[in-house]
């Protein structure tokens, strides 16, 4: 008797007709004592199971509940019910574990309609309801194109250290990581906090990007990429932003800028249409919870694609390049710039373009996916190159709809004593970052990468609209439960 996932079960379809078979799972409902719901996590789509209790233990038959778990023994038949092909008349039953009635229905496990926010109170059970079941398998699906894109593509896949002397941001807000007793921290001569008694011996962080080591690794590699955890300690208690998150960035030798968005726009492209081609079933799904999403919010908050079209909208489109300064005169001329409806003005050049502009750009005015470019450098991190303008940067940003920024990055600064200089200016210690300095001594070369939070992209692919509900633990501002 062969032993089945209910997903490749019900792609047999009627190819399964009368096979003897074994299947396992979580009961979604037991009906009339005698239809069983079944769901092994392996699909959106549950299997039925049809009873005849006369030929069970009635005392068997009271084990099964909802949210119990339990093996099936049977024969596959031709379903008669409506939205499915085959079922399984049931032989025998073995119940692995019985769930309390009373109990489930103090959990998210009790088969109704539950709010995100009910969900993420109980993180560790919401990988058994539809809606974050499907997202998990989008996420492990796309996680899986990343790693397959690059090693298709010549890449060498680099674990950078997530415990980091350096702060390749230079925005100061990481958690120092410390074997301390915090009541009791050694100083030093002038009553500061002395690291060299820690455990190594300085200050040290969780990472906020593995970039500078990544960059190291491509001066001898060529091309690499990092895929891991990255942490930022900002007090942001927003939708769009996450303690704890899984950053993708590339570093690659003698890439310039236009090669790296041309790898950016392929990259992205590749990731989503092998989430649309693997993930069919579950992207209906969510496709469904999106459009229903959006009967519920104001006329103009309505997204004017489905998720299935917003996909299509970023596969079938060329993305627009245009500059940062383009972009700022095609805003300060808008109409919602002109009428006041812009949260955050646009009237000069050089401010940091907010989400509301960069969605404005993508889904009002160009109707495309658009990646910007040379920015100005009082914006930009002090490791882009900089422009013969000596204003603007060798940055870039690609913008989606409903998210705006997904990547970021740039063609990294190539000499020696340009980068010194604005490591000075900003006040930065050479000797911190010495390593970094090596890499453009010894045979330096133009060079460019960029980043990609794993969990923007998931919240694009699923049409989810908070960033806590496309990872498994979400770590925010006074949460770091389970």
């Amino acid at each position: 008797m062969k032993i089945y996932s209910i997903k490749q079960l019900l792609s047999k379809g009627k190819k399964a007709l009368h096979e003897e078979v074994t299947v396992k799972g979580w009961v979604r409902s037991f009906r009339s004592n005698r239809f069983i719901s079944l769901n092994d996590g392996s699909g959106i789509n549950n299997l039925q199971i049809v009873i005849d209790f006369n030929n069970f233990d009635p005392t068997i038959l009271k084990q099964i509940t909802t949210a119990s778990s339990i093996r099936v023994e049977g024969t596959v038949t031709e379903s008669e019910g409506a939205g499915q092909e085959i079922e399984i008349i049931a032989k025998k039953i073995k119940i692995y574990g019985y769930a309390n009635p009373e109990e489930v229905q103090e959990t998210i496990l009790q088969p109704k309609r539950h709010s995100l926010e009910k969900l993420r109170e109980q993180a560790h059970l919401r990988f058994r309801t539809n809606t974050f079941a499907a997202i998990m398998r989008v996420r492990n699906a796309l996680s899986f194109a990343i790693h397959q894109y690059f090693n298709q593509n010549g890449f060498f896949y680099i674990n950078t250290p997530i415990i980091t002397g350096s702060d390749a941001e230079g925005a100061g807000e990481m958690f120092t990581v410390t074997n301390f007793d915090l009541n009791h921290l050694p100083k030093d001569n002038q009553d500061k906090v002395d690291f060299s008694q820690d455990f190594f011996g300085k200050k040290t962080n969780l990472t906020v990007s593995g970039q500078l080591e990544g960059e190291t690794a491509a001066m001898g590699l060529g091309k690499i990429y990092t895929f891991g955890p990255t942490f930022r300690a900002e007090n942001s208690n927003t939708t769009r932003h996450l303690a704890e998150f899984w950053m993708i960035e590339p570093e690659m030798a003698f890439y310039d800028l236009e090669k790296n968005i041309d790898l950016a726009e392929d990259f992205l492209k590749y990731c989503i249409q092998y989430a649309v081609d693997h993930c069919k079933d579950d992207l209906d799904f969510l496709n469904k919870r999106f459009e229903e999403e959006q009967k519920q919010k104001p006329k103009e908050e309505k997204s004017e694609q489905n998720l299935h079209e917003k996909l299509e909208f970023v596969l079938n489109n060329k993305f627009i390049r245009l500059s940062y300064t383009e972009a700022v005169e095609i805003l300060k001329k808008s109409k919602a710039n002109q009428k006041g409806k812009f949260k955050y003005p646009i009237d000069e050049w050089g401010v940091d373009l907010q989400s509301e502009h960069e969605r404005y750009l993508v889904e009002k005015h160009f109707k495309s996916p658009v990646v910007l470019f040379d920015y100005p450098a009082k914006i930009k991190a002090f490791y882009m190159r900089l422009n013969e303008d000596q204003k603007t940067v060798r940055a870039m940003d690609v913008l989606f709809p409903g998210i705006g920024e997904i990547i970021g990055g740039s063609q990294r600064e190539e000499r020696l004593e340009i980068l010194k200089q604005k490591m000075n200016s900003l006040g930065m210690d050479e000797k911190e970052l010495n390593w970094y300095l090596d890499t453009r001594k010894y045979g330096t070369v133009p060079h460019s990468g960029f980043g990609l939070g794993l969990e923007r992209l998931i919240l694009f692919v699923t049409g989810m609209s908070n960033i806590r509900d496309v990872i498994p633990f979400p770590r925010t501002p006074n949460n770091a439960d389970f």
